[in-house]
């Protein structure tokens, strides 16, 4: 599982694109937050808080993430290259697992710069350090595991199929489906006055729900339950693969 982790992470650095992915997602961060006005600009809001960037970053991950994980497997089988490591003594579950922690540590990556945000912020506050410290941290928790979470789908995308632009619009599709969906529905109110507790099973509701700084292990195991799944999906499907090798 290491080799693959370290194959992954060296393979994305390697070229200009992984440091493209993660200037791009500071860059439009910083943009939002700082230069343009609106909703999400932090000196427009005269709030020493960091909301506007976890209330941001998810819909940047939705298009970086599957941009990032969208080769992982889709690369190895236009190049024929999958069936040499379905051959290897690997096993599946560490090839499967050493992607998705590959994908998902150079996502880490982006977000630790993030970090500067926090300092500016706290130093911006008045009187300096007022800064809802409970809260940025449950935010940045909620956030590493939806980011988690949409690793998992782009991996799962990214197993069914040899076209790297075929397996980013399913994992966009996805991610997309399972964020916003299900709270859109609940808003349109198709029920009527009841919505049945469709909003539940969307990562929108437990990620809010996490960004207020109240850590609910029923948040934490939904998307622990969901990374789970979509990495089990990857793992059957590369097996039924590997049968056939």
């Amino acid at each position: 599982m290491i080799a693959i982790l370290n194959k992954e992470i060296r393979s994305f650095f390697s070229a200009p694109t992984g440091y493209l992915v993660v200037g791009i997602f500071l860059t439009l961060c910083s943009l939002f937050l700082f230069v343009f006005s609106g909703s999400y600009n932090i000196l427009d809001n005269g709030f020493a808080d960091l909301k506007p960037f976890f209330d941001l970053a998810p819909w940047i991950f939705l298009f970086l993430i599957p941009a990032i994980t969208m080769k992982c497997f889709a690369e190895e089988n236009k190049q024929g290259t999958m069936e040499l490591l379905l051959t290897k003594p690997i096993g599946t579950w560490n090839l499967v697992i050493g992607k998705f922690f590959g994908a998902f540590l150079v996502t880490c990556i982006a977000i630790l710069p993030s970090l500067f945000y926090v300092i500016t912020i706290y130093q911006l506050g008045d009187p300096t350090g007022n800064l809802d410290i409970g809260a940025t941290l449950g935010s940045y928790l909620g956030l590493l595991l939806l980011v988690a979470t949409y690793t998992s789908i782009g991996i799962f995308a990214s197993v069914f199929t040899n076209n790297q632009i075929t397996a980013f619009i399913i994992a966009v599709f996805l991610c997309f489906l399972l964020f916003f969906a299900f709270e859109g529905i609940a808003d349109f109110k198709l029920f009527g006055n009841t919505n049945y507790g469709i909003e539940y099973l969307g990562m929108s509701y437990h990620y809010k729900s996490m960004s207020r700084g109240v850590i609910d292990t029923r948040d934490i195991i939904y998307f622990l339950s969901l990374i789970t799944l979509f990495i089990s999906f990857s793992y059957f499907r590369i097996n039924s693969t590997k049968t056939k090798v």
